[in-house]
């Protein structure tokens, strides 16, 4: 485990570019964190790294968002608005973990279903500093 102090938008973004450069086919990232902590901005910078920077959108009233570029898959869920986790595998979204890389916010709501190893980053806001943002970076 090791933390990361993100002083800005920008800053989170180039540290998510740097993070995807290890991102390969079946990776889960599990985004942690209150609203409005950066876990968007961390996806956008993974799909900065990915060439995919002008597709972002938020997936909250869809769950899950496609992103492909050649033979790279990324998923972006926003889980926040699961009823249970029967709902997640309603849903299929189990059968997204071996195809792609998959980025989960609010995965702590389905981290009982996930596959034994994935990477969570929890984000806390800075009371001292609104800008800055403590990452903690947990390998499972």
């Amino acid at each position: 485990m090791h933390t990361y102090i993100s002083k800005s938008e920008q800053d989170t973004i180039q540290f998510a570019k740097n993070f995807a450069s290890n991102l390969k086919k079946g990776d889960i990232v599990v985004l942690s964190g209150e609203l409005g902590s950066g876990k968007t901005k961390f996806v956008q910078g993974v799909l900065e790294y990915f060439g995919l920077e002008n597709e972002i959108s938020s997936p909250t009233f869809t769950i899950v968002n496609e992103y492909s570029k050649q033979d790279i898959h990324i998923y972006h869920f926003d889980v926040y608005r699961l009823s249970d986790i029967d709902e997640f595998y309603a849903m299929g979204g189990e059968e997204y973990f071996d195809n792609g890389i998959c980025l989960i916010e609010w995965g702590e709501m389905i981290e009982s279903i996930l596959p034994a190893h994935y990477t969570k980053i929890t984000f806390h806001k800075n009371d001292e500093n609104v800008e800055y943002r403590e990452l903690i970076i947990d390998k499972k």
